[in-house]
């Protein structure tokens, strides 16, 4: 079983920025995938941004630009640096963790607000 910790939510005002982390404990084997997914109310689950054992990203392109994913290996944890924050970012931020199983974070209140 792998854990999933989020950290890092909360009320910005457009124009912000927020940093939110995950990190994976338990029985950890290997690592293939680590994403953000975000869902906002009356939407579907979307990916955001994913990045894989050898470093490679991939962002939706509402957020490319803005949004940078980033992990460490040794702390099994990752990270979104959200930038330039904007009203439709609102949502509640899920992480995501694939290796042998698929895993989910309990999700992160993310509000973009004047």
């Amino acid at each position: 079983q792998v854990q999933l910790v989020e950290s890092g939510g909360g009320l910005v005002q457009p124009g912000g920025s927020l940093k939110l982390s995950c990190a994976a404990s338990g029985s950890i084997f290997s690592i293939n995938f680590m994403g953000w997914y975000r869902q906002a109310p009356g939407k579907q689950r979307e990916l955001v941004a994913s990045i894989i054992n050898l470093g490679s990203t991939r962002y939706a392109d509402s957020v490319k630009g803005r949004f940078t994913i980033s992990r460490d290996n040794v702390k099994n944890t990752v990270y979104l640096q959200m930038n330039s924050l904007k009203p439709d970012d609102t949502a509640v931020y899920y992480c995501n963790v694939k290796e042998v199983y698929e895993y989910w974070g309990q999700g992160t209140q993310v509000t973009v607000s004047s």
